[in-house]
C-alpha cells in the first residue's frame, strides 16, 4: 500500500510538472519559442544513456541480495557500480561536450527564436544536471534494497517538483530559454546532493567509498547492463524521437499540438506505471527466494490492476480531454477527440506489455527484450516521420501502435514462462478476483489485526 500510494505521489508530480508547464510557458512565451524549446529540451534526455543501465541492474541484484540477507554483497555491488557510472559520465559528458561545441547544433534543429549560443549552453546547462542526476537510479536502489523504496520514490518526486518550481521563476520574471536552463540545472544538482546525503544518513551499512568495489561484480552486470541500456533509448525514441520526427515533418506548431494531447493521454500510462514500479521490488524478491507461485499470483495481479486503471481513466480522457485541453491552453492548442482517442489507444496496449515485462526487468532476464523493443521504437520513427508527411498528426499518432503491438506479441509468451504460467489460465485470472482480496475478506483482516495493533 505505502508503495502504491508513493508511487502515486510521484506520478501526480510528474503530470503536475507536465500540465502546469504548458499554459504557463504559453503564457509568457510565443508559441514558437515553446515548441523550439521543447525540441531543445528533448535532446539531453539522450545523455541519460551514458549509465548503460548499470544503475537499474546494479539496483535489481542489490534488492535480491538483500532478500537474502546478503548485505554486503549489496554493498559491493553499490560501490561497485558507483565508481563505474562516475568514470562513464566523465567520459560521455567530455564527449558530448565536444560534439556540443562543433556541431551546427540550431541549424540542424532548424531553430529561429532560440540562438545558436543560447541552443549550445541549454544543451551544456540541462545535459551536466541529467549526467549528474543518473547516480540518483543507483541511489533509490538503496532503498529498494532495505524494504523502503516508497521513501526513495517520495525524495525523488519532491526533488523534481522543487526543480521544476524553481523553472518556473526566471520564465515568470521575463527571462528567456538560456536562464531557465541554467536555473532547472541547478536545482537539478542541489537534489541530486541532497539524496546522497540521505542515502548515508538512512542507511547505515551503505558507505561511500571503493573499499568492497569488485571488477568480477561489475563483469557480472556488464551484459544485462548494456542491454538494458535499450529501454532508454526506447523511451527516448518513443518520445523525442517521434517529437523531432512530426516536427521535422509538420514544424514546431504541430509539435505543441501533437505534445500537448500526448501528454493528456499519458496520465493513464503514469497510472500504469505506479502499477509497474509498486510490483517490481516484490519481483526480485520473490524470484530470489524462489517462490514461484508467488511470482506467478504478483504477475497476474499487477497485469490486472494496470489493465483496469488505464481503462478507468482512458474512459474519462476521452470524455473530458477535449474540455481539459481547451482549458489547459486557454484555447492556443485546439482540441482534437479522434487524436486523443489514437493516442488513448496507444496506452491501452502499452499497459499490458509493460506491466507483463516487469517480471523481466526485475529480475535481469530482459536482454532480448531490451533489443525487440528498441527495434520496435526504432522502426515506429521512421513511420511517424512518413505518416505525418502524408495523414498529419492522425498519422503520427496512428504510427505510435505498431511497436505497442510487436511488443504485446513477444512479451506475453517470455513473461508467462518466467511465472511458470499459462495463456488461458492467465487470461482467466484477469476476469477473477481472487477470495483474498474480496471486500469481505479484507475487512475481517482489517479487524483480526485491530486489536494487535491496539496492544
Amino acid at each position: 500500500m505505502l508503495g502504491f500510494l508513493s508511487g502515486w505521489v510521484s506520478k501526480l508530480g510528474t503530470s503536475i510538472i507536465q500540465f502546469v508547464q504548458v499554459p504557463f510557458f504559453l503564457h509568457f512565451w510565443p508559441e514558437t519559442l515553446f515548441g523550439e524549446w521543447l525540441i531543445v529540451t528533448s535532446i539531453p534526455t539522450y545523455l541519460s544513456f551514458s549509465n548503460i543501465g548499470f544503475g537499474n541492474v546494479a539496483g535489481n541484484k542489490m534488492n535480491m541480495l538483500a532478500a537474502q540477507d546478503d548485505r554486503e554483497g549489496a554493498l559491493r555491488v553499490f560501490q561497485s557500480t558507483w565508481w563505474l557510472i562516475v568514470g562513464l559520465l566523465a567520459i560521455s559528458g567530455s564527449v558530448g561536450a565536444a560534439l556540443i561545441y562543433l556541431l551546427p547544433v540550431s541549424e540542424k534543429l532548424r531553430l529561429h527564436a532560440i540562438s545558436p549560443a543560447d541552443t549550445r549552453w541549454i544543451l551544456v546547462y540541462l545535459g551536466f544536471s541529467i549526467l549528474l542526476g543518473q547516480l540518483e537510479t543507483l541511489l533509490q536502489s538503496a532503498y529498494r534494497a532495505v524494504g523502503r523504496y516508497p521513501y526513495g520514490s517520495f525524495v525523488k518526486s519532491s526533488i523534481s517538483l522543487v526543480s521544476f518550481a524553481c523553472m518556473l521563476i526566471p520564465v515568470g520574471l521575463g527571462y528567456g530559454p538560456r536562464a531557465t536552463a541554467l536555473v532547472y540545472a541547478a536545482a537539478n544538482v542541489a537534489g541530486t546532493i541532497l539524496l546522497i546525503v540521505l542515502v548515508r544518513r538512512d542507511i547505515p551499512w551503505i558507505r561511500y567509498g571503493w573499499s568492497h568495489a569488485s571488477m568480477d561484480e561489475v563483469r557480472s552486470l556488464v551484459v544485462p547492463a548494456i542491454a538494458f541500456m535499450g529501454f532508454p533509448i526506447g523511451i527516448s525514441l518513443n518520445l523525442t524521437g517521434t517529437l523531432l520526427a512530426v516536427g521535422y515533418a509538420l514544424g514546431p506548431t504541430a509539435v505543441v499540438v501533437f505534445s500537448t494531447a500526448r501528454t493528456v493521454s499519458r496520465v493513464a500510462l503514469q497510472m500504469v506505471q505506479m502499477v509497474n514500479s509498486t510490483f517490481e521490488p516484490e519481483f526480485s524478491k520473490s524470484f530470489a527466494q524462489g517462490n514461484a507461485g508467488l511470482i506467478r499470483s504478483l504477475h497476474r495481479r499487477a497485469c490486472q490492476s494496470a489493465l483496469l486503471l488505464a481503462a478507468v481513466v482512458v474512459a474519462g480522457m476521452i470524455a473530458l480531454g477535449p474540455w481539459f485541453l481547451t482549458h489547459w491552453t486557454s484555447g492556443h492548442v485546439p482540441p482534437s477527440r479522434p487524436l486523443l482517442s489514437l493516442l488513448l489507444l496507444v496506452v491501452v496496449l502499452f499497459s499490458l506489455w509493460s506491466t507483463s515485462s516487469t517480471v523481466m526487468t526485475a529480475t535481469n532476464n530482459h536482454q532480448k527484450l531490451a533489443g525487440v523493443y528498441l527495434a520496435a521504437t526504432g522502426v515506429t520513427v521512421g513511420i511517424t516521420w512518413l505518416a505525418a508527411q502524408h495523414y498529419g498528426l492522425y498519422g503520427a499518432a496512428a504510427s505510435l501502435l505498431i511497436s505497442e503491438l510487436l511488443m504485446n506479441l513477444y512479451v506475453l509468451p517470455e513473461s508467462l514462462k518466467l511465472a511458470h504460467d499459462t495463456l488461458p489460465e492467465f487470461l482467466r485470472s484477469l476476469l477473477t478476483v481472487p477470495p483474498a482480496l474480496h471486500p469481505q475478506a479484507l475487512l475481517r483482516r482489517l479487524r483480526r489485526s485491530k486489536p494487535a495493533l491496539e496492544s
